[in-house]
């Protein structure tokens, strides 16, 4: 009627959670790695642009000099 259930011992809960950790742990290394090339490709679009910007904003207010004799 009853069947008998194996019993979880601490070294299966043990085992299970290494196994999960290093499957975590692989993903955030793969990802990590992403990230950084995704924000320096973001960092360096984000100088180019304020230089062009900075460019452009002093081109607009630069004033003009003429010398006459």
């Amino acid at each position: 009627m009853a069947q008998s259930v194996p019993k979880i011992s601490r070294a299966d809960l043990e085992h299970k959670f290494k196994a999960l950790q290093d499957d975590i742990q692989g993903t955030a290394d793969r990802n990590k790695s992403t990230l950084a090339t995704y924000a320096a490709i973001a960092g360096g679009a984000v100088v180019i642009l304020a230089y062009v910007f900075g460019r452009r904003s002093g081109r607009k207010r630069r004033s003009v000099l003429e010398i006459r004799r």
